[in-house]
């Protein structure tokens, strides 16, 4: 039969600005990437209502590049999805391609 029905869609749209402003909200407080990614991914799906969300978030970290193995060009990269997204094959790894990832490696 037929996959999966998607929920129905929100018409909230949202500014490339808003997006970095809720980014820095959770960013000011001391935390790891990996819960800073979730908190911006259930802020954003609680407002926008939207079918599915994925939050990529690709970090410099100031400890790896002023202290310790002191590589200044490190980026370490996290990933949150939430709802319905497409259930294409390939696409999770799809996803890190779009976005770049550093590693170059499959997740």
């Amino acid at each position: 039969g037929p996959g999966p029905t998607p929920p129905r869609r929100s018409r909230k749209v949202v500014g490339l600005s808003k997006l970095a402003r809720v980014a820095n909200a959770f960013a000011r407080r001391l935390q790891i990437q990996e819960r800073l990614t979730q908190q911006i991914a259930e802020s954003l799906w609680k407002v926008l209502q939207p079918r599915g969300i994925r939050v990529v978030l690709e970090c410099t970290h100031m400890c790896m590049s002023m202290r310790g193995v002191q590589q200044p060009r490190a980026v370490t990269a996290t990933r949150t999805e939430l709802g319905w997204l497409p259930p294409e094959p390939g696409a999770y790894n799809r996803g890190w391609e779009q976005v770049g990832c550093p590693c170059g490696a499959r997740h």
